[in-house]
């Protein structure tokens, strides 16, 4: 069993891969004093706790994880996740139909600024 330490450091080491270390490194720096806590929360928990987990591959998460947040319309967490997916082996096809299954099951405006994010993504990237 880890400890607290070792869940928060495994998940700063997944954070990084999935996410880009330079990416996590910049939110980390820019992170306040009163953001720092939500900034350890979502290193050791959501990475180091759910990320580290054997029974899902992270591509599997990373479809997830766009579909939860284009159904929440959470635009500014997409676009992070996006870039997430892309690093975890997704291919723009797959995104696409990820967002598409979104449009069925959450509504066809959640899908478009879905769609737009990715996209917008894409260009950055030059993918």
């Amino acid at each position: 069993m880890t400890t607290r330490d070792e869940t928060y450091e495994n998940g700063l080491r997944i954070r990084k891969e999935v996410m880009g270390a330079a990416n996590v490194e910049a939110r980390l720096k820019a992170s306040t004093e009163f953001m720092q806590p939500l900034q350890t929360m979502i290193s050791k928990w959501a990475y180091g706790e759910i990320w580290a987990r054997d029974e899902l591959p992270r591509k599997v998460r990373s479809m997830l994880v766009l579909a939860m947040m284009a159904a929440l319309n959470r635009p500014q967490e997409l676009r992070v996740h996006v870039i997430g997916a892309l690093n975890n082996g997704c291919s723009k096809d797959e995104i696409r139909e990820v967002l598409l299954q979104v449009a069925i099951y959450c509504g066809i405006p959640a899908s478009l600024d879905a769609h737009h994010v990715a996209q917008d993504v894409f260009k950055e990237l030059g993918v």
